[in-house]
């Protein structure tokens, strides 16, 4: 049985190793390739390690273009659009979970429906919106806009469906009020799916591209997508000065999917054993 057990796992192991190399090999290159020569880049046949590692490459792309502006700009409005989304789309997905008032269905119905909007569609009303209000050129024109979400809504309400009724029931027996069961009964038992939540929210926001775009036309307020654009603008030869770049452009997302990691995979497992 062991045996068996082997030749099926070996296989499947390998497959998987394979897959995790094709995946890795692009950030790895970009690693090296960002402290490579200009010379280096173009070497043929290509080489993995720089004849001299130049981090004066990761200076250039703060001489080039305001990167530590846009930088701070898009952990900022990432994080506060982050934050917001979490507490309205918690409460919200709370509410139609534990909540029976009337009109609940039709709220949940009309709240899915604008999933299968697209983006595009909303992004004129939403400028003209942020434009009355006087909010062009301003943090707040980034954030809040962008802070509502059907799709997170709908996750949290597939987790929090899937906790077992008795621990309400449990909760208003001792006299627990919704806001006490929502911090003391849900949060605690979806601390995984709240996680991911969470996760794929600050995704979005991180590489935001349009919206930022369109509201602002000043450079103190643009998010590090539109500075990269200025930056292949700035460097379309300088394939080393971009991977430098590259590179800390995606430290935050990696440092935060690293630190939910244990919640993602847990998240991942339950939704797999829940189906």
């Amino acid at each position: 049985m062991a045996s068996l057990r082997k030749k099926i796992n070996i296989p499947v192991f390998l497959f998987l190793l394979a897959g995790s190399v094709v995946m890795i090999f692009p950030f790895v290159w970009m690693i090296f390739s960002s402290f490579k020569m200009v010379a280096d880049v173009y070497t043929y046949p290509p080489k993995w390690l720089p004849s001299s590692w130049k981090f004066t490459n990761y200076k250039k792309v703060f001489q080039m273009i305001p990167f530590g502006r846009y930088y701070f700009n898009s952990i900022f409005t990432s994080v506060a659009q982050t934050a917001i989304q979490l507490a309205l789309s918690v409460t919200a997905a709370y509410a139609l979970v534990v909540l029976n008032f009337p009109g609940r269905k039709f709220l949940y119905t009309l709240i899915r429906s604008t999933m299968f909007v697209p983006t595009v569609v909303t992004l004129i009303p939403l400028y003209l919106l942020v434009s009355k209000a006087g909010m062009i050129d301003t943090y707040a024109g980034i954030i809040l806009p962008q802070v509502l979400s059907a799709f997170t809504i709908f996750l949290l309400i597939s987790f929090f469906s899937s906790i077992p009724t008795i621990l309400f029931d449990s909760a208003k027996l001792d006299g627990c009020g919704y806001y006490r069961i929502l911090s003391e009964v849900v949060i605690p038992n979806s601390k995984s799916s709240i996680s991911t939540a969470m996760l794929f929210a600050f995704l979005g926001h991180w590489k935001s591209y349009t919206w930022p775009l369109i509201v602002t036309n000043k450079a103190i307020y643009r998010t590090l997508p539109i500075g990269m654009k200025y930056l292949v603008q700035e460097s379309s030869s300088e394939y080393q000065i971009m991977m430098a770049a590259a590179v800390m452009a995606i430290l935050p997302v990696l440092i935060v999917y690293l630190f939910f990691e244990k919640q993602l995979v847990q998240s991942i497992t339950l939704t797999g054993l829940k189906a």
